[in-house]
This record gives C-alpha cells, structure tokens and sequence, in this order.
C-alpha cells in the first residue's frame, strides 16, 4: 500500500528483455538503504518486489511481467527516463496523499498539460470505464502521484496541481499524446461494486 506523495524521482539505469518479461534497474534511489529484497516499491504508481539491491550506485532492481507490461507504461520507458518513487507505507507513517495500491487500472493519455496562473493542470483521457468510479474533488493517481480531480467531463478528468508537485515529480515533464499510469480511488471501485447488483435492471 502507498500515499501517491513521491518520496523521488528515479532514472531507469539499465532494462533487460527476459523471456518471461522485463528486468529493470533503477538508480538515483536515495532510500535505497532502507529497502531490502522483497520490500514493494511504487514506479510511477505500479507496485513492484525489490529483487536486488546496488546500494553503491542508490539503485535495486525488479522484473516486470508480461500482464504488468500490457496494463501499464513500463514497456515503454527506456534506459535515462525519469520514474516517481514511492516506498511501500509502514505502520505509523502519516498518510499525507490517499490510499494507493498500485495496481493500476490502465493506461490514460494526457489530452493537455499546461502551467496556468500559480499551478500546473493537466487533462487525461481516462481509459474505458474508468470515470464510472472517478468524483470531482475525489482522489486520483496519475504515475503514482496521489491527486485531486478538479472537473470530470465525460472521461476527460482535469487536475490542478501545486507548483511542488509539478517540480517535484514527473507530473510538469508531461506534454499532451504521454501515456500515464492511473488508478482511481479505492474507495469509488469498492462501492461501485457493492452496488452493481442493485443498479443492473433484471431481466424480464
């Protein structure tokens, strides 16, 4: 479980093709000496298992597999893209975002990203079904950065963002036709579940 409130901005240092997926490292970690293998790790909101650890280089390593790839961005990051960082949230620490899992729920495209007055904003195209659970002024995860939706219209949900965030994550490199990692609010899915049964017309 994470907050979506990134702890730093990584660099993907080496991707290895495997059979069975992808192997990457990742370095300029500077909480690298507190991880160990099998501790979660959020990339850009995906949860991913520590594998190996090169704490000389602040830098450990995680596979990726093939069901991961095909929901998420990582099969297109390369070797010197930037990756928010978030470790895995431990008993005790505040909880400053939202509840994150980081399992995300598909791949949205950012429709416009632009620095407005005091704050950045960014639209995304959310990928289908997905604003069925999303409220305005609900919370929401774009690579892995926990945030608020400001407008939802149709399936193009709008996000203002604080000048700190938008230095201090991924979030102000982004330029309209990117591919983000989203997940919605956890608890906007579980109730629409619980209701799903109640709100399907029977069949006559």
């Amino acid at each position: 479980m994470f907050t979506g409130i990134v702890q730093a901005v990584g660099e993907v240092a080496d991707r290895e093709q495997r059979a069975d997926g992808l192997r990457l490292t990742i370095a300029r970690v500077p909480f690298v000496d507190g991880l160990e293998p099998g501790d979660s790790v959020s990339l850009a909101g995906v949860c991913t298992t520590v594998v190996d650890i090169h704490a000389r280089d602040e830098a450990f390593g995680v596979d990726v597999v093939e069901a991961t790839l095909a929901r998420t961005t990582i099969g297109d990051w390369r070797v010197g893209d930037a990756v928010n960082l978030e470790p895995a949230l431990r008993a005790g620490d505040p909880l400053g975002g939202h509840l994150v899992q980081g399992h995300v729920d598909g791949v949205g495209t950012v429709a416009t990203a632009s620095w407005e007055g005091s704050s950045g904003m960014l639209e995304i195209s959310l990928p289908g079904g997905i604003e069925t659970v999303t409220v305005p002024q609900g919370s929401f995860a774009i690579d892995g950065v926990s945030l608020t939706v400001n407008r939802l219209a149709g399936a193009i949900a709008r996000f203002a963002i604080i000048p700190y965030t938008w230095s201090h994550t991924t979030l102000g490199c982004l330029t309209p036709g990117a591919r983000v990692n989203v997940e919605a609010d956890l608890i906007g899915k579980y109730v629409a579940r619980a209701v799903r049964p109640y709100s399907t017309p029977a069949a006559g």
